[in-house]
C-alpha cells in the first residue's frame, strides 16, 4: 500500500509519460492484461488509454486490474489510468519514504 505523499510523487511521473497500452472495443482481453503485467516490470509506471469505441469506465477499470497484477492504482483522468508496481529486476523508481 502507498502513502498519499508517494501517490502524489508517481502523479508527478506520470504527467510527462505517453499511454504505453490501449485498450479498445474488445475491453480487457487477456492480451491486454499481460501487455500490462510486461509493461509494469519493465517501467514501474504505466499510463493505460480506453479508446473511444470501448464503452468502459477508467477508475473501475483500474480498480478491477490492479489487485490481480499486484499494482497500486495511481490515477485516473478521463480515458486514462495509471498504475504502479515496483519491478523485481528493473528497479527505477525511488518513491519518497513513508
Amino acid at each position: 500500500m502507498i502513502t498519499s505523499k508517494q501517490r502524489s510523487y508517481l502523479r508527478s511521473l506520470a504527467h510527462n509519460i505517453d499511454p504505453t497500452v490501449y485498450i479498445g472495443k474488445a475491453g480487457v482481453t487477456e492480451n491486454v492484461i499481460k501487455e500490462i503485467d510486461q509493461c509494469l516490470e519493465a517501467r514501474e509506471l504505466v499510463k493505460v488509454k480506453i479508446q473511444e469505441g470501448a464503452e468502459l469506465d477508467a477508475k473501475a477499470v483500474a480498480n478491477e486490474l490492479a489487485p490481480g497484477l499486484g499494482a497500486e492504482f495511481v490515477q485516473a483522468i478521463g480515458r486514462k489510468f495509471t498504475l504502479y508496481r515496483q519491478s523485481k529486476e528493473n528497479k527505477q523508481i525511488e518513491l519518497p519514504r513513508k
